[in-house]
C-alpha cells in the first residue's frame, strides 16, 4: 500500500507509520489524534481515497492518503459501506502496528455521511458498523478527515 504526503512524496505504510510516531514524540506532552476517513467521487471510474491525519490536538497536524480507482460502479449505498470498510482497514493496520511499539494514539474513524442528505438513511447503519468494530467515528459536519481531506484528492 502507497501513501502520499504533501511534504514528502510517495511513501510505504512503514515510513508513514515511523512518521506518525516521529512527530508525535516531537512533543510528547500534548495530545495526539489518529485520524482515519475515506471519500469517493464518481465519474467514468469510483475514486476512493483515504485520509490518515495525525491531528496534534490545538497546533496542527500533518496528514497523508492513499488513492485507488475502481471501474465498478457502485450504488450509493454500496460506495459509503465500502468507504467505512477502507478506513477500517488501515485502523485495524495502525493498531496491530501501534500496539507491536507501545504507542498510543486516540484513533477515530470519520465518515461521508450526515443526517442531511442522500446517506441520511444509512448513518445508523454504517456508524453501527464501524462502533462494532470497536472504533469511535464522526460523522458530518465532524468528520473532516472524509469530508474535507479525502474529498479534496478524489477530485
Amino acid at each position: 500500500m502507497e501513501f502520499i504526503s504533501p511534504t514528502k512524496g510517495r511513501l510505504t505504510f512503514e515510513e508513514v507509520f515511523r512518521e506518525i510516531v516521529e512527530y508525535a514524540s516531537l512533543y510528547p506532552d500534548d495530545k495526539y489524534r489518529l485520524i482515519i476517513g475515506t471519500d469517493s467521487q464518481l465519474r467514468d471510474s469510483t475514486c476512493f481515497v483515504t485520509a490518515l491525519i495525525v491531528h496534534r490536538e490545538g497546533k496542527g497536524g500533518r496528514y497523508f492518503y492513499t488513492r485507488r480507482r475502481d471501474e465498478y460502479a457502485r450504488s450509493l449505498r454500496q460506495r459509503i459501506f465500502y468507504e467505512a470498510s477502507l478506513s477500517l482497514n488501515i485502523a485495524t493496520l495502525f493498531t496491530e502496528r501501534l500496539a507491536e511499539v507501545g504507542a498510543d494514539f486516540n484513533l477515530e474513524i470519520h465518515l461521508d455521511v450526515g443526517t442531511n442528505g442522500a446517506t441520511k438513511s444509512l448513518v445508523k447503519e454504517v456508524v453501527g458498523m464501524v462502533n462494532g468494530s470497536g472504533y469511535p467515528c464522526k460523522i458530518k459536519p465532524d468528520a473532516f478527515g472524509a469530508a474535507t481531506v479525502a474529498d479534496r484528492y478524489t477530485k
